[in-house]
């Protein structure tokens, strides 16, 4: 097994760790594909923009340069995901960007009745979609399978909810042969990229998706809280209507029309007014992620989890995540029955995972920040931690 000395001495990324934030008292931070850590880039930015921007221009910053804001970091994320200008667009939370996708799609598919969504998908993507169908009469269909959708989805589904990558086990999709699946149906295929963008290579106008929403603040490094963004494929985007016409979305902005008529483009998806300073640390974690390459990122991605496999594999731990690398995402799990306890005594020693009920302790890497010593250390701890805890047990 090679070891983290010579991957790290080898990896194109090593000399990027040095552009965030790295906590002194941090031994390894495990939670990248929850919260991304702060790049200096960001904390110079938002600095400046306090300071020269809203302090200085004030509401002439509109005019200067805030208004195309949402697009123009739009169409930079668009190029991670392979989407063309114009389709992509920073709006609002993932939350509220995945209830005006879903109003969306069942307005693009009127004469449907069922949504079909993952039954171990994210806890907000099944909650939305519960919610959305009470609210439009709809029928909720579940698949356990999100890989065979055979007999799930039919000409009665108007669309189909995947996430790219499970937020538990680390499982990777395969976004093109599913959205060929759903669309033989003549449904609409809505990806959630969440635990994806910036951490794994995809091309979703080549896939022909339809819809998709992500997150910033995880690969993307973001901060806290950050705008999401979604996509709809330019096909869409002359008939598509959202549930929140607000007037960031209306065809002429500042006209304050007594009739409300959508933007012609991606802006018909926008609402209100954007939370610039939040869309600039989106773009200063997007630019980085597109300095480095998403395919390079890829690649040291496969290489950090196949390192933990093997380290998880060497220490007799047990994982949920799966060893092909072409079926996991940029996370890795462990499975073990005391795992809320392991993760909090873990904390406790400078290594800081992430529990998901009932037994797992998430590991998530991020390429950009997290070198092979890191993980190499942090398994050790968590390691320890386990036979600590079975000796007391």
């Amino acid at each position: 097994m090679t070891t983290s000395t010579e991957l790290d001495a080898t990896d194109p990324l090593a000399d990027l760790r040095d552009r965030f934030v790295i906590e002194p008292d941090v031994v390894a931070y495990f939670d990248g594909n929850s919260l991304g850590r702060l790049p200096l880039a960001t904390r110079d930015r938002l600095e400046r923009f306090v300071r020269e921007e809203w302090g200085g221009d004030l509401i002439r910053g509109w005019a200067d340069r805030w208004v195309d804001l949402p697009v123009v970091v739009g169409d930079e994320i668009g190029a991670l995901i392979g989407a063309t200008t114009g389709q992509t667009v920073v709006a609002d939370s993932t939350s509220v960007c995945l209830y005006k996708l879903l109003h969306t799609a069942l307005d693009l598919r009127p004469d449907r009745a069922e949504i079909v969504v993952e039954r171990s998908g994210f806890p907000t993507d099944r909650y939305l979609v519960d919610s959305v169908a009470r609210a439009r009469g709809r029928q909720v269909v579940y698949v356990d399978d999100p890989t065979d959708l055979a007999g799930v989805v039919g000409d009665r589904t108007a669309v189909v909810v995947l996430n790219h990558v499970d937020y538990r086990s680390g499982l990777l999709l395969d976004l093109p042969a599913l959205t060929a699946t759903i669309q033989a149906t003549g449904a609409l295929a809505l990806w959630d990229l969440c635990h994806s963008v910036g951490v794994v290579p995809m091309d979703l106008d080549g896939a022909g998706a339809d819809l998709a929403v992500g997150c910033t603040y995880k690969y993307l490094n973001a901060g806290p809280g950050a705008p999401a963004f979604l996509y709809v494929a330019e096909r869409h985007l002359t008939t598509a209507r959202q549930p929140i016409e607000g007037w960031w979305s209306a065809a002429d902005l500042f006209a304050m029309g007594d009739v409300y008529e959508p933007a012609p483009d991606i802006r018909r998806m926008l609402s209100g007014t954007p939370a610039v300073s939040g869309i600039i640390a989106v773009q200063e974690g997007v630019r980085l992620t597109a300095e480095a390459g998403v395919e390079t990122i890829r690649t040291k991605s496969i290489a950090l989890t196949g390192f933990a496999l093997d380290l998880i594999d060497r220490h007799g731990l047990e994982s949920t995540t799966p060893r092909d690398s072409t079926a996991r995402g940029g996370h890795v799990t462990v499975r073990h029955p005391q795992a809320r306890a392991v993760t909090a005594a873990a904390a406790e020693r400078g290594v800081i995972p992430d529990f998901r009920e009932p037994d797992l302790v998430r590991l998530g890497f991020s390429p950009l920040s997290t070198s092979f010593g890191e993980v190499e250390q942090g398994l050790g701890v968590i390691a320890d931690v386990i036979a600590s805890i079975g000796s007391h047990s």
